[in-house]
């Protein structure tokens, strides 16, 4: 089973930016395809972005195309999500998920990850 732990949410003005870490407890990270989704309340869990194994290839939601940023340092076993212009729509619990395989950038939704980080609570001030 690999761990995740998410770190470095917190309370940002709108207009403003975080970033988010998440570590993972595995061998070969390398070779999980990993995700963010955020949840907020009341909402089902939505899919923000996810990053290939290798290449570190990203795809992003509509929403925050142009916004966010994924990346991940292999060596460090960790993926990052960098968010700027933050919007009071982008408070949620945000959740780091992995998939161990060669996916690419395909896998966009939650039942698609068998791997979840405990989350992180993101709050934007308008």
């Amino acid at each position: 089973q690999v761990q995740l732990v998410e770190s470095g949410g917190g309370l940002v003005q709108a207009g403003g930016s975080l970033r988010l870490s998440c570590a993972a407890s595995v061998r070969s990270f390398s070779g999980y395809a990993m995700g963010w989704f955020r949840q907020a309340p009341g909402k089902e869990r939505e899919f923000v972005a996810t990053i290939e194994g290798s290449s570190s290839t990203p795809y992003y939601a509509d929403s925050v195309k142009g916004r966010f940023t994924i990346s991940r340092d292999n060596a460090k076993n960790t993926v990052y999500l960098q968010m700027n212009s933050l919007k009071s729509e982008d408070t949620a619990v945000y959740y780091c998920a992995g998939r161990r395989g060669r996916w690419g950038t395909l896998l966009r939704k939650a039942e698609q990850y068998d791997n979840w980080g405990q989350g992180t609570q993101v709050t934007v001030s308008s």
